[in-house]
């Protein structure tokens, strides 16, 4: 599934050195892990403090659905940071565009971390509370393609996956990261204390974010691939100006594997968003279970995906990413239904089993995903069709799950309608996948 194999092989066979690549890929997937850190730790606090903290007025559930609203917006921002850091990473390069997404995503996340409440400053709180999370949309809009770049487009020609899952780690690492940090916060105070400033904590952190932003400037190369690119472009434009932009050549030619991109991820990322958000706020509000060994099961969990992700990347290596990435949309579909099943027990260890069970079919999606779309397209017009594809999918999937979980479960009083929701989902992935397997065996 190599669309655009002599844009990435010669160059990268060649130049960098291993210990180089390890770097960039190092840099790479530390840069993801705390973008997505900054951006987990909102999707947490919305499910536990944020409603009552910025949205009081109404039932407990209005509030929860307003802070699921405000957890979406992020989503919603995030294509406008694909758009414009896409735009401009395929024209000025990879790494910029990655320093940006940091260094937005760090001042964001403190922000929210010092933001005033409601009862502090009215309706302001709520709406600075949106503005900064459309921020932190924009910031990890921006990064995914950046940093996947990074990685793919320096990976040893046969490991494009494998080097490409290391930036995928970031995701698990993320909520292994942002659940410790609650969890830490929880039991170093009391519900009061949690209530009135510990949840700030894991927001303050984002700090750190800076200092990465600064290592990225400073220590690391842009990729050949991009060079390469870049030299290409620039003759391109002596003839004919600068008509040929990475975004009109996506709209104008490529846009139907844009949406086949996005209609293959949205059930990955839905499913994703359920059961590290969604399923927080089921399990503490309707089923009654206690929020610190919620969260422990969720950041147990991720813990395997460490393992997983890079092992499914490394299998599409050799047998094909659409075969591998296909596999994880059947299981989804499948187990949609025993998974709520075990949940609904309100036992822990069911709670456990369903939700590993379904990280497990995620991981097969998520970790050949990154190569996966970074072949669809040249690199020219790479980070903006990719970027766009998994945006697509995130606002289509993750965004609005949180939020379509509370409210199915509000309109039908029952938990299958969050399996139907992920089934439906899956339908899209699959017939999706099977386009792009036949675009694929066509070229």
């Amino acid at each position: 599934m190599d669309s655009a194999p002599s844009a990435v092989t010669p160059e990268i066979t060649q130049g960098p050195t291993d210990k180089h690549r390890r770097r960039v890929a190092t840099a790479a997937a530390l840069a993801s892990a705390v973008e997505w850190y900054d951006y987990f730790v909102f999707g947490i606090a919305a499910a536990l403090v944020l409603g009552e903290l910025y949205f009081p007025a109404g039932s407990p559930s209005a509030g929860v659905l307003a802070s699921f609203a405000t957890f979406a917006v992020g989503f919603l921002a995030r294509p406008i940071g694909g758009v414009i850091a896409g735009q401009l990473g395929d024209k000025r390069g990879r790494k910029p565009m990655l320093v940006m997404a940091l260094t937005l995503m760090g001042l964001a996340t403190t922000g929210i971390g010092l933001l005033p409440t409601y009862e502090t400053i009215g309706i302001a709180a709520p709406l600075l509370l949106v503005l900064l999370r459309v921020m932190q949309g924009v910031a990890v809009g921006a990064q995914w393609g950046g940093a996947m770049l990074m990685a793919t487009e320096y990976a040893p020609e046969g490991k494009r996956g494998l080097y490409g899952s290391l930036v995928q780690l970031g995701v698990p690492i993320g909520v292994v990261t942002a659940n410790t940090v609650f969890l830490a916060a929880g039991a170093f105070t009391s519900e009061s204390a949690f209530a009135a400033w510990g949840w700030r904590l894991p927001f303050l952190v984002g700090l750190l974010v800076l200092a990465l932003a600064w290592y990225i400037h400073a220590r690391v190369e842009e990729t050949p691939a991009f060079k390469e690119a870049e030299q290409a472009l620039a003759e391109q434009e002596k003839g004919d100006g600068d008509k040929r932009s990475p975004l009109r050549t996506i709209l104008r030619e490529h846009l139907g594997t844009v949406f086949l991109a996005g209609g293959s991820f949205a059930v990955n990322t839905a499913t994703f968003y359920i059961i590290i958000t969604g399923v927080l706020d089921y399990t503490t509000r309707h089923l009654h279970m206690e929020r610190e060994s919620v969260l422990m099961v969720s950041l147990c969990i991720s813990l395997t995906q460490l393992a997983l992700i890079p092992l499914s990347a490394a299998l599409s290596d050799r047998i094909g990413r659409i075969r591998i990435y296909g596999l994880g949309a059947v299981g989804l579909l499948v187990w949609a239904v025993p998974m709520f099943l075990l949940i609904d027990t309100g036992s822990l260890l069911w709670l456990a089993v369903g939700t590993f069970v379904c990280s497990c079919f995620l991981s097969i999606m998520y970790g050949p995903q990154a190569a996966l779309f970074a072949e669809l397209f040249t690199a020219e017009m790479r980070y903006t069709g990719a970027s766009l594809g998994y945006q697509i999918a995130a606002v289509a999937g993750g965004g609005l799950a949180p939020f379509v979980m509370v409210l199915l479960l509000e309109l039908t009083g029952t938990s299958m309608s969050v399996s139907a929701y992920i089934i439906l989902l899956a339908a899209v992935a699959l017939i999706s996948i099977k386009v792009l397997a036949g675009r694929a065996a066509a070229r």
